[in-house]
């Protein structure tokens, strides 16, 4: 079974461009997708707003057991601090999984004929494409038949993935549908939150550095 966060990175990717686009925030998403993985395996629950772990075996998956144990050796926090801290370093992570597994190939490319970057394209497309159709249908009925579809769908209406995934639906209609499955879900919730603290952060920052260069200008 593919994990919740390789099916969030695969949706993500262009499969004809090999880039990511999520607007630059999906490791915070794939944070909420180990989050929301560890709680469907009945591994976190919240008890006065704090995240808390609930004893049991490891999950066997090396990833989300290492991402478990920290959260475990950390002080209790709220659902976005920890979808926060649980996103660190992990994109690069979950690309060489995908790439090792032969889900993905790594391409070598160059921006502007100087700048190196790599592309990841599908080459294994069977992945994506169940969940694409895991999510179209829970779209279609505005309900998800199992937890990791909901699961899924809420990790989408976060990150507003829902024109790259659907891009040949109407998205005012496909968010609509998307919002009424997330609900409910506190560690969706927590990543939406953590992805609009994120842009509240980037354009802070983006403001400060424009009105900076017309200060020094002037």
């Amino acid at each position: 079974m593919t994990s919740l966060v390789s099916e969030l990175l695969l949706l993500a990717y262009d499969d004809r461009t090999g880039r990511d686009r999520s607007g630059g925030f999906l490791e915070i998403g794939l944070g909420g997708a180990v989050v929301l993985e560890l709680a469907i395996a009945g591994r976190l629950d919240v008890v006065d707003k704090r995240v808390q772990v609930v004893p049991g075996a490891p999950l066997g998956d090396p990833l989300l057991d290492e991402r478990l144990a920290a959260i475990e050796a950390d002080k209790p926090r709220t659902p976005k601090a920890v979808v926060e801290r649980t996103a660190k370093k992990l994109k690069p992570v979950v690309l060489e999984q995908l790439v090792a597994g032969g889900v993905l190939r790594r391409e070598r490319d160059k921006a502007l004929g100087l700048f190196p970057f790599d592309r990841y394209l599908p080459n294994d497309p069977a992945a994506e494409a169940e969940a694409k159709a895991r999510l179209g249908a829970a779209v279609d009925a505005a309900r998800a038949e199992d937890a990791r579809t909901a699961a899924l769908a809420t990790l989408v209406y976060a990150l507003r993935l829902e024109r790259a995934v659907f891009p040949d639906r109407k998205t005012g209609p496909t968010r609509k549908a998307l919002k009424a499955i997330a609900e409910g879900s506190w560690a969706g919730d927590a990543t939406r939150k953590a992805v609009e603290a994120a842009q509240a952060a980037v354009m802070a920052g983006v403001t400060a550095a424009v009105a900076a260069s017309v200060a020094a200008s002037s």
